[in-house]
């Protein structure tokens, strides 16, 4: 019987290769769409998840309320993790991380011992050997038990160990980090690197902590912990709360906070964040500087793969129940000659299951074919898991589901037919019974448009994020990297670098408005008058005398900092933010406290300084030294001949490392590469499932005028023009399109307008969207349905009539 099913399954593809070539080709691309966003999906929840003991591990939050909002930090004192651990006994093991490492710091000059090149590299963390052990880092070389126990010791990943010691055996080799040949770094272990293991921290290199700071109000690391495998954390975290009231707070309290301040600390409580939630499931605005993957935006494109096969699934059904009319006599034959009506359901089924497992083949192939395009769209380095037991399985039972699940219908409803109806010729307008088809053909558009109206917002939002005036300027700054290998000469490399005449300003800083470089933060107050007890958290910024004017700041209030003045060692100017914050009308001369008394001389308006995603926070400036970055501001067309002349030079004061450099505004557009990314991935599927609801349409305009050809032949041959054969073939597919259209928009609009409240900065949503959204799904659809809708008015009446 199956191989009589398959025979007749085969017929039918031979017999009507278009719609045959429609169902397999929009199954296989719908496939291929749902596989990719799969693998995507599986790749971003995998993060963490190749640890032991991954239900055991943490990362410590601590949480409060600040002006109604809850704020939530990561950053803790040198000894707190030690005090976790021999306070709590359900603690078995904490480890920190020294974060200034992880911000801007992290980029350091590396060379070997015995070479003269240093080479320029990022990664470089100080971790503690606790650290070690809780994320369960394997070795290929070195003792696990005491790679980070000692000063000066590091540890490489293989890729970074192949890449300075080729010839192996790194393990006892000696490295200088920033030519400082005082300061020598053992490499003691050797990381080993699963590409399919991803951890939410990007390293490169461990160094054993070396920082000796006790004090509780300085917080520089994230914080760890392995807990008891019966441990109650929401009883531990209640129970942490003692770590605030006997160290933190009492801390706080001796330094001399203000009052407001320590309302903000009576709010402060611990909590404990598994480690598999840190990639996508973090909403901490205070420190934590990861590259994150965002959840939302994870089932957001789970939902499109689901809508991309389930729209290639509608085209199957559209099809088999359009074409119930050609094979309403089959069935009426069949059964009249004793076929039952189950028999009748295992063909339609069979001829399902296999259209299904061959779009399933075209499709896979579809998705090796596409995945590093998707890739590089992506940025990530996703592979297909053909060596894992569970893959081809999978799609082997997936293609079987799909295929019942898409021919269930269509086989039910073709072999419910009733012989006698069929051989008097009452079925012959089975294809005309359209009430599902059109419902379909509505769901299929308005999606397309739904994800066109997405289309249009994420890149609208994208140009006003890139093109947005930022309060600094971001154009033709060179930003020089590894700049602190010139020590003591930084200041006449920068009066070389003067002298260049496409060079208009450079500044000596390593606190920059983007990614990637240093912060600073402390906690400010009034040091005299008004509300002295009012306490500001603001970030302080070690600059020079010509960082204003290289980025283009604009002091509103007071002056720039002068060489002028001597007093300027303990001058500060603050952003607008900052003073409204501390309440200054007139914030010129007055004096602030962080532990060292500042005298204001300069308010600057406010500029972006972190992601568009989040409002301007307080700010100062303060003229100190922080060498690690030159930025460089170019006249206008002055970079092409500018950069040779600018390598000589730093080949004069740097003769054993390698020119480094990138500019300002990409590093800035970098910072909001997670948008730039989802939005192409969102406009690659949104045309995926365009072209599949359009391949439907053409494929249902075909059939339709496949079966109303003697009708349209008729209408000629008595004089119908050109016009009204058009209108006649294409009406009621436009009245489901503008149908569709207007179920559409008010989804895309609530969707988006929820999408767009992550960002404090955003575009308003205008109705101008939604009209050219609708105006490209109705001009393809048009186009789409014209070409069958002309031939049709085209043809010759007699060559249809010739049967009759």
């Amino acid at each position: 019987m199956l191989k009589n099913y398959l025979k007749i399954a085969w017929r039918s593809i031979k017999g009507g290769k278009l719609f045959a070539f429609i169902k397999i080709g929009g199954f296989a691309m719908g496939i291929a769409g749902c596989l990719l966003i799969a693998l995507f999906i599986k790749n971003e929840l995998g993060y963490d998840d190749h640890y032991q003991n991954k239900n055991r591990i943490y990362r410590v939050v601590m949480q409060g309320i600040m002006n109604g909002e809850q704020l939530k930090s990561v950053h803790f004192q040198r000894l707190f993790a030690e005090t976790l651990q021999s306070t709590y006994p359900e603690i078995e093991k904490a480890g920190k991380i020294n974060t200034s490492e992880l911000f801007g710091a992290g980029r350091r000059a590396l060379r070997v011992k015995g070479t003269t090149q240093n080479n320029f590299d990022e990664g470089f963390i100080y971790a503690d050997q606790q650290v070690f052990e809780i994320l369960e880092l394997d070795l290929l070389e070195g003792s696990p038990e005491n790679v980070l126990t000692n000063p000066g010791s590091i540890v490489m990943t293989s890729s970074k160990a192949s890449k300075y010691f080729p010839d192996g055996n790194a393990v006892g080799q000696t490295v200088f980090l920033d030519d400082d040949t005082s300061k020598p770094y053992t490499v003691t272990g050797i990381i080993k690197e699963n590409k399919e293991e991803k951890s939410h921290l990007d390293f490169g290199y461990l160094m054993a902590l070396e920082d000796k700071n006790t004090s509780w109000t300085t917080t520089n690391y994230f914080t760890y912990v392995l807990v008891d495998g019966n441990t109650d954390i929401p009883a531990l975290e209640k129970k942490m709360h003692l770590m605030l009231d006997q160290y933190f707070i009492p801390a706080l309290t001796e330094r001399g906070m203000g009052t407001d301040f320590m309302k903000v600390l009576k709010t402060l409580e611990y909590k404990l964040q598994p480690i598999m939630d840190i990639h996508l499931k973090s909403d901490i605005k205070m420190g934590d500087r990861l590259k994150h993957g965002d959840i939302g935006f994870v089932w957001l494109f789970a939902a499109i793969a689901g809508i991309v096969l389930l729209m290639a699934v509608i085209n199957f059904v559209n099809l088999s129940t359009a074409k119930s009319a050609n094979r309403a006599k089959e069935v009426g034959l069949r059964k009249t000659i004793g076929a039952y009506k189950g028999n009748l359901v295992g063909q339609f089924l069979t001829e399902s299951i296999v259209f299904s497992l061959i779009s399933f083949v075209i499709g896979v192939l579809l998705t090796w074919i596409l995945l590093p395009t998707f890739n590089s769209i992506a940025g990530q380095d996703i592979t297909i898991p053909w060596s894992q037991w569970w893959f081809l399985p999978t799609l082997l039972i997936a293609g079987l589901l799909v295929g019942m699940l898409a021919g269930l219908y269509p086989a039910l409803y073709l072999s419910a037919f009733k012989p006698v109806n069929v051989l008097k010729g009452n079925l012959s307008i089975g294809a005309k019974s359209g009430k599902l088809r059109s419902s379909l053909v509505v769901f299929q558009f308005t999606t397309s448009v739904v994800l066109i109206i997405g289309t249009l917002i994420i890149t609208k939002q994208m140009n006003f994020i890139l093109d947005k005036k930022l309060g600094f300027d971001k154009e033709q700054v060179l930003m020089v990297q590894g700049t602190n290998l010139i020590n003591n000469n930084i200041h006449t490399f920068k009066d070389r670098l003067l002298e260049l005449p496409a060079i208009k300003s450079v500044s000596v800083s390593d606190y920059l408005p983007v990614d990637g470089t240093k912060r600073n933060g402390n906690t400010f107050r009034k040091a005299e008058g008004g509300n002295q007890e009012l306490s500001v958290p603001a970030q302080i910024w070690k600059v020079d005398y010509d960082y204003i004017n290289t980025l283009g700041l604009k002091v509103i209030k007071g002056r720039e900092f002068s060489k002028e003045y001597t007093s300027d060692s303990s001058a500060i100017i603050i952003n607008t933010a900052m003073a409204k914050e501390l309440g200054f009308e007139d914030p010129l001369g007055k004096r602030i406290n962080n532990g060292e008394e500042w005298t204001i001389v300069g308010v600057l308006d406010d500029f972006h300084f972190k992601s568009l995603k989040e409002d301007i926070a307080p700010l100062s400036l303060v003229i100190g030294n922080s060498s690690g970055i030159v930025s460089i501001k170019l006249n206008n067309g002055g970079s092409a001949g500018a950069l040779k002349d600018i390598e000589n030079i730093w080949q004069e004061y740097v003769t054993n490392q390698a020119f480094q450099y990138t500019f300002l505004d990409q590093e800035f557009a970098q910072m909001h590469d997670d948008v730039k990314r989802a939005g192409d991935i969102f406009n690659s599927f949104a045309l995926f499932a365009l072209f599949i609801a359009c391949l439907g349409l053409f494929a249902l305009s075909a059939f339709m005028v496949e079966q109303r050809k003697k009708e349209i032949s008729i209408r000629l041959v008595l004089g119908a023009p050109f016009e009204s054969i058009y209108k006649l073939l294409t009406l009621d597919f436009l009245k489901l399109i503008f149908l569709a259209i207007l179920i559409a928009i008010p989804i895309g609009w609530y969707m988006m307008n929820r999408w767009l409240e992550d960002f404090a900065y955003k575009i308003n949503v205008g109705w101008e969207v939604f009209c050219v959204a609708g105006g490209i799904a109705l001009i393809i659809a048009v186009a789409t349905i014209s070409y069958q809708s002309i031939a049709a008015a085209l043809i010759k009446p007699l060559k249809s009539l010739r049967t009759e």
